[in-house]
């Protein structure tokens, strides 16, 4: 007989393990199906998705690895400390990403294992309905589900004419194994993946050029934020182009050509690796999805409403195969959400409130909404603007790059959206977070003690900005 459980969740990523927790947590027989390539010790697909195995956990560990050597190299003696000339071995950095990976993959079997999830290794794709629910082929077997939750996650979109061997032209996979420092280094793309890893081998000696297409720089966040981080990219050594237009890439045995054109006409560069970071694509391939008529639109994303049921009964999807940021906490967020949902209670996902991290140095955060949107928008607004170099804490850390912008509506005082760049932003944003959740007001903000000295306080100056009447600035 097949195998039937209450809940199956096709793809094990962060909105698919939290899923299948969650809705074993509430009572379902719950299983989860994964195929990850990339195998653990025991040879089994990896758990974790994209973003443990390949994406946010390894870049922010070469992120940190790679901070430290920069810091020694030349931070530490402005404040007294002598080092001499560091030195890294890319080896043993590459070494110790893996094993956290390792570590934290594994640790979601041992998840799996305490909330009673059954972990079921292969592809999901779907049969047809079955009594009071789906039947579904996972690898050479036949498993029965009363509901499914499709969470199969991204892959990194490739461009036409540019062969990714993960060798001398990589995507997000390849510029994490990469093993030796590059004398130069091209990215296609100023996204989020081509900024961490330009920073992560610029750090480490790497002569970094990125290119974009777009004729302005993270057109997605605040233009504030956007122009700070340019000329601080720059004065770090990034080289970034705008408005490129990349041509032929040809590959030779040790190097990659591009060719290119800007504003200022044709132009030809050689770098020893590219990486290519031009977004991701949903992985909706080989659901069967035309077959039992599940609607997926024209760019490949699953289509579903704002509780993520999509156009089957019964059958659900989470993640970056639907609507939305591709954000491993917005997967987490909707997977939990779903699993509520399918338990009768009021699941909820509020979309306004997603924070968006770049783990650059400065770091780079956001909430809610930017002030060219609330212009368009017709929304008047109040701005408080603090810089970090105000700030004792960062003053003593020796990071006062940055500023905290807060937009409040003109007449409510509710916030509508906080930008910060500058040192542990990452973690600076929750605060904002939680404020605009419980509909919070700046006032609300200015009038909450913050402990002294700290970073927070310049979010806590930001709010009495939006007043004009901060304390210390």
């Amino acid at each position: 007989m097949a195998k039937q459980f209450d809940v199956l969740v096709i793809g094990g990523g962060p909105g698919g393990y939290v899923a299948a927790i969650r809705a074993a947590q509430l009572g379902f027989s719950t299983a989860c199906a994964e195929s990850n390539p990339y195998a653990d010790p025991k040879g089994e697909p990896r758990l974790g998705g994209t973003c443990l195995n390949v994406g946010c956990i390894p870049s922010k560990a070469l992120l940190h690895t790679s901070h430290l050597f920069e810091e020694a190299g030349h931070s530490f003696e402005e404040q007294g400390i002598s080092v001499g000339t560091p030195k890294i071995d890319v080896t043993k950095m590459i070494a110790r990403k893996s094993k956290i990976v390792e570590q934290l993959t594994g640790g979601i079997k041992g998840l799996f294992k305490k909330n009673k999830v059954t972990f079921l290794a292969g592809h999901g794709s779907f049969v047809g309905q079955a009594d009071g629910g789906w039947q579904v082929k996972v690898g050479e077997e036949i498993v029965t589900a009363k509901q499914v939750i499709v969470a199969t996650g991204s892959s990194a979109r490739h461009l036409p004419g540019i062969p990714v061997d993960n060798k001398l032209v990589c995507d997000n996979i390849g510029a994490l194994d990469i093993d030796a420092v590059p004398k130069r280094l091209g990215l296609i793309g100023s996204g989020v993946i081509g900024l961490e890893m330009g920073s992560v081998w610029s750090r480490l000696g790497s002569q970094v050029t990125i290119l974009e297409a777009m004729d302005s720089f993270l057109g997605a966040a605040d233009q504030d934020l956007a122009k700070e981080a340019l000329k601080l990219f720059t004065k770090q050594g990034l080289d970034i182009k705008l408005s490129v237009k990349v041509g032929a890439v040809t590959v030779g045995k040790k190097s990659v050509t591009v060719e290119y054109e800007t504003k200022d006409g044709a132009q030809k560069a050689e770098f020893d690796r590219l990486i290519v970071s031009v977004g991701r694509v949903p992985n909706t391939a080989g659901l069967n999805a035309e077959a039992v008529g599940l609607k997926i639109d024209g760019r490949g994303f699953i289509e579903v409403d704002d509780h993520c049921k999509t156009s089957l009964p019964g059958v659900w999807a989470v993640g970056d195969v639907v609507r939305g940021p591709m954000l491993a906490h917005k997967a987490m967020e909707e997977g939990v959400m779903v699993a509520e949902l399918m338990a009768g209670q009021a699941g909820h996902c509020n979309f306004d409130t997603i924070p968006w991290v770049i783990y650059t140095s400065p770091e780079i955060a956001w909430v809610g909404k930017t002030e060219q949107a609330l212009k368009a928008e017709g929304v008047e607004y109040r701005v408080g603007k603090i810089p970090f170099m105000a700030n004792g804490r960062a003053l003593g850390a020796g990071t006062p790059q940055g500023f905290v912008k807060m937009i409040a509506d003109a007449k409510t005082d509710r916030i509508l959206g906080v930008h910060i760049i500058g040192s542990n932003a990452s973690e600076l944003i929750g605060e904002a977070v939680v404020t605009m959740e419980f509909a919070g007001a700046s006032e609300d903000l200015a009038r909450i003690c913050h402990a002294h000295p700290t970073l927070s306080e310049v979010v806590h100056e930001a709010a009495l900005a939006v007043d004009k009447r901060p304390l210390h600035f």
